[in-house]
């Protein structure tokens, strides 16, 4: 519509000058034409990387499997500097998926205890990445 309308700014004379027609008309006309011109221009390149085919519902790659493999190797690495206590705590939480009350049952420490251990131990796994130069540390 703006190139439309800068098209009719443009030739504002040759509108009003020879009273063929209406303005109307020729404005219809040539978004008729500009529409038409855009088509055939995306019509003729190839269709770019990022965009999908119509009726395809599979989603981009969101990130790479072997940069999660490499990330996954890190921690692992980065846990066994880790102290058993805190290392412990993180693998109930974390990897076993169980609540505090859980993993303090399993533990045989306070609730308490391990929401400390487990806020130490990540403190440490960070450190311990960090000092590395691993990218997962954040």
């Amino acid at each position: 519509m703006q190139e439309t309308l800068i098209r009719a700014w443009k030739h504002a004379g040759d509108l009003t000058a020879d009273g063929r027609g209406s303005v109307r008309g020729w404005l219809l006309t040539v978004a008729r034409n500009l529409v038409t011109d855009r088509a055939r221009a995306r019509a003729s390149r190839p269709q770019e990387v990022t965009e999908q085919p119509e009726g395809l519902a599979t989603p981009p790659v969101q990130r790479d499997h072997a940069q999660r493999v490499v990330d996954s190797m890190a921690v692992l690495e980065a846990l066994e500097d880790l102290t058993p206590e805190h290392r412990d705590v993180l693998v109930a939480i974390y990897y076993r998926g169980r609540s505090v009350a859980e993993a303090a049952e399993v533990l045989g420490i306070a609730a308490g205890t391990v929401k400390s251990r487990t806020y130490y131990a990540l403190r440490a796994l960070r450190a311990a990445m960090a000092s590395a130069g691993t990218e997962a540390a954040g």
